[in-house]
């Protein structure tokens, strides 16, 4: 064979191959209509399985920790939106503004009425730091203010106590202690609001924070798992032994499904199997045992 025969030979061969590749196969137009027409019907369904899901979920999430709703009045249907189309509900947020509105109180919530730092009695700022609300970003906030208006940011004050709710005499010892504080001065620390006018204190101007009960109680049991945590006991308990590797491993869905006592909410408890503070309503309503 020549070598353009050869040549010719190989074009033509290059020219069949690309035709096979890059042919084009005509679709009737019926079928390309039915493509198009499971493709929309796919997606539909799936974004209505999807939906069901997410409401399933959330309904969960509130069988879960029931009460940490039940304190706020909501139940499944009120976090699902079953109850979406139910705007008389005083539990959603329509209802609400419906109710105050129909009783007249929605006039006074103005912001004059909502602030309270206007009746403080005492120029000291308290920030009782509920945990697990990312209280601690505060600090470089306050530690910048205190920089710029020269006043003094207090860390810790003469109570520290792991038990939910202070005594008659250590609240009294803390609200003698603060009232005493400098002029401007911030204090911060973890404990329950102080009913400094009930003592016969001078009320200061209170601050504080809220995080979603349920997002708060599983950030607080992954953060005791944590290694920062680990390595903190280590230090402040050297030879001691520690929780078995099983307990770090454990995740919060299977601490709840179990029925173990460190994710059970009971209700009207004084003690806890975890000495800790998942009411994040005592933070806001003091230490009185209705406050439990």
């Amino acid at each position: 064979m020549s070598l353009n025969a050869e040549r010719s030979y190989k074009m033509k061969l290059r020219d069949v191959e690309n035709a096979f590749k890059y042919r084009r196969i005509p679709y009737p137009k019926r079928s390309v209509e039915l493509i198009a027409l499971l493709a929309i019907s796919c997606t539909f369904f799936l974004f209505m399985h999807t939906n069901k899901l997410n409401s399933r979920l959330k309904e969960m999430e509130v069988k879960l920790q029931p009460s940490e709703f039940s304190a706020l009045g909501l139940t499944g249907n009120h976090i699902s939106g079953h109850d979406a189309g139910k705007h008389d509900d005083i539990n959603t947020l329509h209802g609400t503004y419906q109710y105050l509105k129909s009783t007249g109180q929605l006039g006074r919530v103005t912001l004059m009425n909502l602030n309270n730092t206007r009746f403080a009695a005492l120029e000291v700022v308290v920030f009782n730091r509920p945990t697990r609300v990312e209280s601690e970003q505060m600090m470089p906030l306050f530690r910048q203010l205190a920089a710029m208006n020269d006043i003094n940011v207090v860390l810790n004050g003469p109570v520290r106590t792991m038990n939910r709710t202070r005594t008659e005499t250590e609240q009294l010892t803390e609200l003698e202690w603060a009232s005493e504080l400098e002029k401007g001065s911030i204090y911060m620390a973890h404990s329950n609001w102080l009913d400094f006018a009930g003592f016969g204190y001078k009320k200061p101007i209170y601050v504080s924070l809220v995080r979603d009960p349920i997002d708060r109680v599983v950030t607080d049991f992954y953060k005791r798992r944590s290694w920062v945590k680990r390595a903190i006991f280590r230090r402040m308990y050297p030879g001691r032994r520690e929780r078995p590797e099983e307990w770090y491993n454990l995740s919060f869905s299977e601490c709840v499904r179990s029925g173990d006592p460190e994710c059970r909410f009971v209700q009207y408890s004084v003690s806890d199997y975890v000495k800790d503070f998942k009411r994040q309503s005592l933070y806001f309503c003091g230490n009185e045992a209705d406050c439990l």
